[in-house]
């Protein structure tokens, strides 16, 4: 990551010794080393969400934009539904035309036929 050789890190070591002290140098590399490893993590997390972006991004472009899919099964389904409204709308109408001309009443051709006596008693207007 920063191409640092032995040689070089012995020579930070030296000079660490030097400036620290042997009593100071341990406590010193702890922290160091906490830190290494606090930004090694750091870093693993980054990459690893990273990945997972990418391969979420890489799934949806395999796959298809499903809200995409969704709208346009929507659409397919809203225009048959017009369709069947229409169509349901034109069978009614065509229904109430022929229940209308199938109540009119027959035009007056029964004068040339005797009339039936009703079953019926006459009706009291009281």
């Amino acid at each position: 990551m920063f191409d640092l050789g032995f040689s070089e890190l012995l020579v930070i070591a030296v000079v660490a010794l030097v400036v620290l002290g042997p009593q100071r140098l341990p406590k010193a590399a702890r922290f160091a080393g906490l830190w290494v490893r606090k930004a090694r993590a750091q870093w693993y997390s980054v990459k690893s969400e990273f990945e997972r972006e990418m391969a979420a991004e890489d799934l949806k472009r395999s796959i298809g934009d499903p809200a995409r899919d969704l709208r346009g099964d929507v659409e397919d389904i809203r225009r048959e539904l017009d369709e069947t409204s229409a169509q349901t709308g034109s069978a009614l109408r065509e229904a109430e035309a022929s229940a209308r001309d199938d109540a009119r009443p027959a035009p007056d051709d029964t004068r040339d036929t005797p009339t039936q006596p009703s079953l019926l008693p006459p009706r009291r207007d009281d």
